[in-house]
């Protein structure tokens, strides 16, 4: 497998402006899908060596349309403030649906509102409960020059994919838990099925 190069560096004005964020692109991905590093500076004074990453899996129908029946938009909002006080990056990697696709989510969605959980709902539909690889995420990070991260996540299978592929994950940060009555029964299934540390009031 091909070492990642990057292929350019873009500094583009986020949040209205209020936010500078640089959106790097890649060579060498085989898979053909344009995964992004969004590199953000930082705003505090106390630098932290080890810079905070958030893998944010592409969710169409959360992060650009504000869907309730899951927590994506809310955590890329989190991410891109936390990430723009402290430094670091976010890693936008183009796996909607937990790996299965926009369509096939939507289908994942229809068997969901029968009363199936997520989870279940993948298995009727023959697809995997979880299709995301994250090691691309490791390989963009090497490309990056970045061997050591603070990982912010809930999600410990992200930290063990960065770590069996040579990433130093030196900290778990938690996200704040973005529960609604739309969404509740989607967390609590990934908090029981894939022990995502999710604390509920």
């Amino acid at each position: 497998m091909d070492q990642l190069t990057v292929k350019r560096r873009v500094v583009i004005p986020v949040r209205a402006g209020d936010v500078m964020a640089e959106f790097i692109s890649f060579n060498g991905d085989e898979s053909g899908k344009e995964h992004i590093a969004i590199s953000f500076a930082g705003t505090t004074t106390e630098k932290n060596d080890t810079p905070l990453v958030r893998l944010h899996s592409e969710c169409l129908t959360g992060d650009v349309f504000g869907s309730g029946r899951c927590d994506c938009g809310e955590q890329l909002d989190e991410a891109i403030d936390r990430i723009n006080e402290e430094g670091g990056y976010i890693l936008y990697l183009r796996q909607e649906g937990r790996g299965i696709g926009l369509y096939a989510k939507l289908d994942a969605y229809a068997l969901q509102d029968q009363g199936y959980d997520t989870y279940e709902a993948n298995e009727m539909l023959h697809l995997p409960d979880d299709g995301r690889d994250f090691g691309i995420a490791a390989r963009m990070l090497k490309a990056l020059g970045v061997n050591k991260v603070r990982l912010l996540t809930n999600n410990p299978d992200k930290a063990e994919q960065l770590t069996i592929n040579g990433i130093d994950v030196t900290e778990l940060v938690p996200t704040a838990v973005h529960v609604n009555q739309h969404n509740r029964h989607y967390l609590e299934a990934k908090a029981r099925r894939k022990n995502h540390t999710l604390k509920f009031d």
